[in-house]
């Protein structure tokens, strides 16, 4: 029991002053002589033991009335611990993502807890909450009500670390204060089980789907590619097998190009191909029809008119190869001789090839220089007989490592790196017994790096730094055969397609994103994203033939969308949902430890109230008080002396 004003028992007290009085009567009696002596002892005897009876009695009902009124004035109550607590705090996150899309028993679940929400008995009159895109401070109730209205859905998701993590800053430091954490979700499995909060009580609501089925487009990409056609390949999951048919149509912007259907009743992931026209542009997108959760119902995808590399080999040595290579119909392929070589095309160029130059000139030095801090691309080919002392100058300035010396000796270049993006999607499998070209002279680099070719004793034959790519030996074909083997077409092909980056058919939201615009701005001039609702400006840095672009978080919505210099547009792009939160699996917040679980919102915030309620005491006293002056008056009155 606690009591409000504990200073007014102090007035207990002033029961000593009866007790006192009582104990030391003042009154003095005076002895009587009387005849009938025995019989006077005798009543004596009866009547005083009988007075002092009645006394005490009277003298304790009192003393109990009293003190039940001052009892009464400091206001008794019980209540728990926490809520004497002067100051209670309490943030609450509301899961808005993707996945909360789903229909509970009453309906879209998010829905269904705003409602909850909104209707709950809350007591606390500020509150601070967030969702995965906003946070709010110290918010009256009257204001959190009507902002849950606005609340919508997002593409993204706060890992459970996140949140305690953000519900951490949303506490103040007073350690006197109760603190309570309320997580309303359906606690899509993203991450690991959380952890203990110091000091903070932790409450969860989880509202789970009725269904445990979606389906969902996970993936497109291009099969097969031809000046004719394209073959896209899209890949379509569900949760569980089922026997539905359902239908997947191709647009370009509102026009069908392609439909088909599938059926989950042997697999849960199926792969569905569309073979379109190979037109100059399109603007598509990939849709199925399925209510449980939308969002991952539509994919936007961009086929863009191709953009020809501008590669340039300056040459000293042969370069017929070169030109088989490097065809037109992808490649602006132009080469000139070393001694007649116009500088004024380095600058135009995405990728430069040194080809078997002997004596690199400090002109040719800088300007390469130039090119690659401007975002190029550049690969070094040596002479047979190069000038060790003006190739190291180049590396130096390059920051590459140095050529040591030449060694004279035969080597096989048996070793591939698989797993560099330049040979991703070349081989089906790790080659083991593949015909390896040889060399009969090399050059021995001061220190490792990354490879892309290695002979048979792990030192490179190829090797990067980024856009630089450098071999370590000759390409004359009386110095190796690589010039004849298969690997040269990949290495090649692929270091020119890479260096300028490749159009994606759709970009994810919420990633780093980077696309090469093929344009030039002046000054002042800016690249522009937008579609017909809305648009931003991109990060952007400015190359030589192109733009930089980079996004991240932008744009919020999936959807096509244009890149635009003023008005014109120059390129489509497309972006898209991360496909994380199509995957129905849900933790059982029941095993958890150290929070609370509820089946409801109203159920918790009514547990809450509970906890929160003091029970006053002070009517049972005034009650008892009157009840011992009833008592004092009946004995008063009816007992007998």
């Amino acid at each position: 029991m606690q009591f409000k004003n504990p200073e007014i028992l102090y007035a207990l007290f002033l029961l000593l002053i009866p007790i006192f009085i009582h104990l030391f009567q003042l009154r003095r009696f005076k002895k009587i002589p009387f005849t009938n002596v025995d019989f006077l002892k005798k009543v004596s005897i009866q009547t005083r033991k009988s007075s002092r009876l009645k006394k005490w009695l009277t003298l304790l009902l009192r003393l109990l009335a009293l003190a039940s009124i001052i009892i009464a004035f400091a206001q008794p109550f019980l209540a728990a611990n926490n809520v004497i607590s002067k100051n209670q705090e309490v943030v609450i996150y509301l899961d808005n993502s993707f996945s909360m899309q789903a229909k509970g028993k009453n309906g879209v679940i998010l829905k269904q807890l705003l409602q909850q929400l909104y209707d709950a008995p809350i007591t606390t009159q500020n509150i601070s909450w967030f969702t995965n895109t906003q946070t709010k401070r110290n918010t009256s109730l009257q204001d959190f009500k009507s902002q849950l209205l606005n609340t919508d859905f997002t593409y993204k998701q706060l890992p459970l670390k996140q949140v305690y993590l953000k519900a951490k800053q949303l506490f103040t430091g007073d350690t006197s204060a109760v603190k309570k954490l309320i997580l309303l979700s359906d606690f899509q499995i993203q991450d690991g089980v959380p952890s203990d909060l110091e000091n903070i009580t932790v409450y969860v609501v989880q509202e789970k789907p009725e269904q445990f089925q979606n389906l969902s487009i996970d993936t497109l990409y291009i099969k097969e590619q031809s000046p004719e056609n394209i073959e896209l390949t899209a890949q379509i999951s569900a949760q569980q097998k089922t026997d539905e048919i359902v239908g997947i149509s191709v647009l370009n912007d509102s026009k069908l190009i392609a439909k088909s259907s599938v059926s989950f009743s042997e697999k849960t992931s199926q792969k569905i191909n569309f073979e379109i026209e190979n037109s100059e542009s399109i603007s598509g997108v990939l849709t199925l029809t399925d209510p449980t959760i939308t969002y991952d119902n539509t994919l936007f995808f961009t086929i863009d008119t191709a953009q020809k590399i501008n590669i340039l080999a300056i040459n000293q040595g042969q370069s017929n190869y070169l030109q088989r290579i490097f065809t037109p119909d992808e490649f602006n392929f132009t080469q000139q001789d070393f001694t007649s070589l116009d500088y004024s095309l380095i600058n135009q160029q995405d990728f430069i090839i040194l080809n078997e130059i002997e004596t690199p000139t400090v002109p040719l030095q800088n300007a390469l220089v130039s090119f690659t801090k401007n975002g190029g691309t550049l690969l070094i080919i040596p002479s047979i007989n190069s000038d060790l002392q003006r190739y190291n100058a180049l590396f130096s300035s390059l920051n590459l490592p140095l050529f040591e010396e030449k060694i004279n000796q035969e080597r096989k270049i048996s070793k591939i790196n698989f797993s560099h993006p330049i040979y991703k999607d070349v081989f089906e499998n790790q080659v083991t017994n593949f015909q390896y070209p040889t060399v009969h002279a090399f050059y021995r680099i001061t220190k490792a790096t990354t490879p892309l070719l290695q002979y048979e004793d792990q030192s490179p034959f190829i090797f990067t730094n980024n856009n630089l790519f450098v071999a370590t030996a000759a390409f004359d074909k009386t110095n190796t055969n690589f010039k004849n083997s298969p690997l040269i077409v990949p290495t090649l092909y692929n270091i020119a397609k890479n260096s300028l980056a490749i159009p994606q058919l759709y970009y994810k939201i919420g990633v780093q994103n980077t696309i090469a615009v093929p344009t030039s701005l002046n000054q002042d001039q800016v690249l522009t994203i937008k579609d017909s609702l809305s648009s931003f400006i991109p990060k952007q840095k400015i190359k030589r033939t192109h733009v930089l672009i980079t996004t991240t978080d932008q744009p919020e919505k999936a959807g096509n969308y244009g890149i635009y210099k003023n008005q014109e547009q120059i390129k489509q792009v497309s972006y898209n949902y991360s496909r994380t939160e199509s995957t129905m699996r849900y933790h059982d917040v029941s095993q958890w430890e150290n929070v609370k679980p509820f089946n409801s919102v109203n159920e918790l915030f009514t547990e809450i109230s509970n906890t929160n309620t003091m029970t006053n005491l002070w009517r049972w006293f005034v009650l008892a008080a009157l009840l011992f002056l009833v008592l004092e008056m009946a004995v008063l009155k009816f007992f007998k002396q």
